[in-house]
């Protein structure tokens, strides 16, 4: 393959706007103002989009590391894995999406965490002495963030974690650096971890919404929401068998509306699908194809389509620290979704893919 490619008679979605139809040179893999390339690519008055960025996965193989980047997804963050060591096979792959990754969640004793989706019982934290030794062994197995269950006590009793607990894990995880991840599908576990301090909450509550108020708030705190609207969607119609959410009034309305709030009061959102193929999972959802029906529905909730294509880019780039990616522009990785059509006008033309670069390899 030539080293310097240029995609020309493109429009460009930079991460902030739509540009005019130019020229995008590839220089070993980075963006580059070069005016000179060994190999043209038409791109046929399309758009040529950053990367996409999935804030929330599970990744268990390379098959399925395959399938987000066949949809432009080039980087994918990994939100529990049974073991770092899965996280670190798949990482650095050629031609493959960059990964990060949590390891295993922390989670109460007796959680659904440890005695139904398999994860050890090293995972569960006894309280907040424990919180130290939980952030401890993640960082020595080299996890990017620490990812914490918060459930509703008054519905899983002492399997969902206290708020001492969960307010020492967050310290914890800031004390190593690490950004405190809030797994929350009820109102109560909302509230709970925002009151925690976390930095992200994924999902959002099916059996009530956030209200301007509460939404306020948690932007005031900075915290930043994932929402998985594609997977909160699919719980929500199995809910009422979950011990999580049994004799509640389920409805993804509610996820939907707290999305809206969020958006009104200036909560940053990030895409995320919690994208599975897990056998205990409640939901199995496809690797990078969700994540065009996540950008939907974020449309569908409030969002305009140059915020949703905003919340895959530059936005979810900037919060994790990633410098190198998110945007077009020189110096940064050649990260590249070429597609038919106009996104900021029509959120669904990210579907009609015609190329995909990961760090200026073309895979599709």
């Amino acid at each position: 393959m030539s080293e310097i490619i240029a995609i020309t008679n493109v429009n460009v979605f930079d991460g902030n706007a739509l540009t005019g139809e130019r020229t995008v040179v590839i220089d070993h893999g980075i963006i580059s103002a070069a005016t000179t390339a060994d190999t043209i690519v038409d791109g046929r008055h399309g758009t040529l989009l950053p990367g996409l960025i999935d804030s929330h996965v599970h990744l268990r193989n390379v098959a399925e590391l395959e399938q987000g980047t066949y949809w432009g997804c080039t980087t994918m963050l990994d939100m529990a894995s049974p073991s770092m060591a899965v996280t670190d096979s798949l990482r650095h792959r050629h031609g493959l999406a960059d990964i990060r990754g949590a390891g295993n969640p922390a989670s109460a004793p007796g959680g659904m965490q440890t005695t139904r989706m398999g994860f050890p019982a090293s995972s569960a934290v006894a309280g907040p002495a424990d919180a130290n030794r939980f952030v401890a062994e993640r960082v020595a197995e080299g996890a990017d963030y620490i990812k914490v269950i918060v459930e509703d006590p008054a519905r899983m009793g002492p399997a969902a974690l206290d708020v001492a607990t969960i307010t020492a894990l967050v310290e914890a995880a800031h004390q190593a650096g690490l950004k405190a991840i809030a797994h929350v599908t009820t109102l109560a576990a909302f509230t709970i971890a925002a009151e925690a301090g976390v930095d992200i909450l994924t999902h959002a509550p099916i059996d009530a919404e956030v209200d301007d108020i509460l939404a306020s708030s948690i932007a005031k705190r900075g915290i930043v929401s994932v929402p998985t609207l594609v997977m909160m969607r699919a719980v929500a119609s199995i809910a009422a068998r979950l011990p999580t959410h049994a004799g509640s009034s389920v409805d993804y309305a509610h996820a939907r509306s707290t999305v809206t709030a969020f958006r009104r009061a200036g909560v940053t959102i990030l895409a995320g699908t919690d994208a599975n193929q897990g056998s205990v999972s409640p939901a199995q959802i496809q690797h990078g194809k969700a994540l065009h029906d996540e950008l939907g529905l974020l449309v569908e909730a409030g969002l305009t389509a140059v915020e949703a294509l905003r919340s895959a880019t530059v936005l979810p780039a900037a919060y994790f620290g990633f410098t190198d990616r998110g945007a077009i522009e020189p110096g940064r990785r050649a990260d590249l979704l070429l597609i038919e059509g106009d996104p900021t006008q029509d959120i669904a033309a990210t579907r009609a893919i015609r190329g995909v670069w990961v760090a200026g390899v073309q895979v599709r």
